[in-house]
């Protein structure tokens, strides 16, 4: 169904191109939307036309048009006048007006299409059948951005994002929960992910979303064909997922960057509480005091480098063996080692993504 607002804009545009009022009616005689400051309409006028086989009529000075869609009646459009060049205006009115139900019913069709093709809910034949008679290409490269917000999406939100494309019929955005904003983009030929990530940084800064905590844009791989968009989305869900337990300070995140987040992600929590237990025994990354974790992190950070580590830290390079060396101790891992240094670095992830499941469950 057409918007209020979007059929007053209709009435408004066509007023100030014709000089002429319009007003346009629901099948029960509520005005919808209108550009007469004063006239109201008689509903027995109304009711009486809309039962009647004429498609317009002209009734106490006001020329009345049906609009209808696969002959349902779904408007009345009266228009202030009797002669022939109202008449005329009004049929040109009442046609833009019907081709505005057409274009609208086309775009909810691709949208209800293109929400059953991310979750999942088509047959492999149906995919097919259906995008050709809604003109959408099978063959051409797409992935799916999804973009989230702390705040729960509103009509205008996604009208935005919608507005950013340029209205290109070859993109879609669609949602399929409250806050989150699917699109659906089309790649050309020789776009890769370094467009694609350009993209997503000039989305969140044009729609002034850019730095705000909560505010997340992934996105999945390149895919080939329409049937392989699903994959797409599932991979960006991942990302959003993945991203904000090992990446929360990132606005973008890409599902080819999350490394070994993404398996740890599909381990199951009993299997991941055996790890650590084994790692740690009876303690927990908790346990470490502040000094303790910046350091940790500090020297991860410069790859395991103790020189450039304690010049970040200000301390001197003794310092920072003395507190490798109690940590290997306490842990039995020698961060210097690089094996040793990778298990302590899994099994940090490991405990953070336990956390972050243990707040899904309340």
């Amino acid at each position: 169904m057409i918007s209020n607002q979007v059929l007053q804009n209709t009435l408004e545009g066509l007023k100030e191109i014709s000089r002429t009022e319009f007003c346009v009616i629901d099948t029960e005689g509520k005005v919808l939307a209108s550009t007469f400051t004063d006239a109201v309409m008689n509903p027995s006028d109304v009711q009486a036309f809309a039962e009647s086989q004429a498609d317009s009529q002209v009734i106490k000075g006001y020329q009345y048009f049906k609009v209808c869609d696969d002959y349902q009646l779904e408007y009345i459009l009266v228009v202030h006048g009797e002669d022939e060049d109202t008449y005329m205006v009004g049929k040109l009115a009442a046609f833009q007006i019907q081709n505005l139900i057409i274009a609208y019913k086309e775009r909810f069709d691709k949208d209800s299409f293109i929400k059953n093709l991310l979750l999942d809910n088509l047959l492999l034949v149906d995919i097919y059948n259906r995008a050709k008679k809604l003109h959408i290409e099978a063959d051409v490269r797409r992935t799916v951005l999804i973009l989230e917000t702390q705040q729960e999406k509103d009509y205008n939100s996604i009208e935005s994002v919608k507005a950013l494309f340029g209205g290109k019929s070859k993109d879609f955005i669609t949602a399929v929960d409250e806050k989150s904003i699917i699109i659906v983009k089309e790649m050309a030929e020789g776009e890769s992910y370094e467009e694609l990530d350009k993209l997503a940084h000039t989305i969140l800064d044009t729609l002034g979303l850019d730095h705000q905590a909560g505010v997340h844009i992934a996105y999945g791989t390149i895919v080939q064909e329409l049937k392989e968009v699903s994959r797409s989305y599932k991979e960006a869900r991942m990302a959003l997922d993945v991203g904000k337990i090992f990446f929360g300070e990132r606005e973008v995140i890409a599902y080819s960057s999350l490394g070994i987040g993404r398996l740890i992600y599909q381990l199951p929590i009993p299997l991941c509480k055996m790890f650590i237990k084994e790692i740690f025994e009876n303690k927990s990354p908790d346990d470490f005091d502040e000094e303790t974790l910046v350091t940790i992190d500090k020297f991860f950070e410069n790859s395991l480098n103790v020189s450039e580590t304690s010049r970040q830290l200000y301390i001197h390079r003794n310092t920072l063996v003395y507190r490798l060396d109690k940590l290997q101790k306490s842990t039995g891992l020698d961060l210097r080692v690089f094996e040793d240094a990778i298990t302590f670095k899994i099994a940090l992830m490991v405990v953070r993504y336990m956390k972050y499941m243990e707040t899904l469950e309340y």
